[in-house]
């Protein structure tokens, strides 16, 4: 299962993580997050001890959303250091997120 991101443990999570992190922009009501969710809960798997794969749920959790510009979703944010360095808007096969982990690993 994806680890649960708030904005309180934002920070702490992501923004210091020394691997790089996935985090999934998600709302229970949203039919394409849906579409989503269960590739990131794969993913989180899958990169267990490697990444960092979580989810906001931005109904819940606004302030990151509203930071990083998150107007769309699902939208996808691949973080490193600390910094933006990928971003997927939109409903993606799997392997575009695998290959965006697998080229920060």
């Amino acid at each position: 299962m994806a680890l649960e991101i708030t904005d309180a443990n934002f920070e702490e999570t992501v923004l210091k993580s020394d691997k790089p992190v996935v985090v999934d922009f998600w709302a229970a009501w949203c039919g394409p997050c849906r579409m989503v969710g269960p590739i990131i809960d794969e993913l989180s798997t899958e990169y267990e001890g490697k990444a960092v794969v979580g989810k906001v749920d931005v109904d819940a959790n606004q302030e990151f959303a509203a930071k990083y510009g998150v107007r769309n979703i699902p939208t996808v944010l691949v973080f490193q250091n600390g910094e933006v360095v990928g971003r997927q808007v939109g409903v993606a096969p799997k392997t575009a997120y695998s290959e965006a982990i697998d080229a920060l690993l």
